[in-house]
């Protein structure tokens, strides 16, 4: 292996497991851990889960959940954004899009819940562009409680999250 890639290789590696060993320190549910999956990224989400008044299948309205809206942080410092779809999006210009494969409850009875996404849909050439599976976890707030009287009213509850990008490790030989 030529020396500068086998430095580049080295940097990365050792960059990975200071990011795993931050990601490490919360132990997580059987439900969502994402085993055979690298962490790429682990950044700090600050912002609001947005609700919306809806009549349910039994007529009464209630807040139904419509969208995130994020800033996405890594080391006190803006690196992207969070919003419907759900989206993430890096500075760098790099995306994902996610489905729920998995979901566990939040620690406390206001925390929205801990998830694990499945990436199925990615743009751009950045951080994000291997990243196979999304955790959202260390949950705090945004669950709305209360009754909603006005159908199409919206209100919002600030939470903040931890979301762990991974991607799988591709086995060498």
């Amino acid at each position: 292996m030529p020396p500068l890639r086998n430095a580049t290789l080295t940097l990365l590696l050792l960059a990975g497991s200071l990011v795993s060993a931050g990601a490490a320190e919360t132990p997580l549910p059987d439900a969502i851990a994402a085993p055979g999956e690298t962490v790429v990224l682990s950044v700090l989400a600050e912002g609001a889960q947005v609700y919306e008044c809806k009549a349910g299948a039994d007529g009464k309205l209630a807040w139904a959940f419509r969208e995130p809206i994020a800033t996405l942080l890594a080391d006190g410092k803006t690196v992207g954004r969070h919003y419907a779809g759900p989206n993430w999006e890096h500075s760098d210009g790099s995306a994902v899009v996610g489905k729920v494969a998995a979901s566990v409850p939040g620690a406390a009875p206001n925390d929205i819940p801990w998830l694990k996404l499945e990436v199925v849909s990615r743009r751009g050439s950045g951080i994000l562009s291997g990243v196979t599976t999304v955790q959202r976890i260390n949950t705090r707030g945004g669950k709305l409680d209360g009754t909603c009287d006005k159908a199409g009213s919206f209100s919002s509850a600030p939470y903040s999250a931890d979301y762990v990008f991974l991607r799988k490790v591709e086995r060498q030989g």
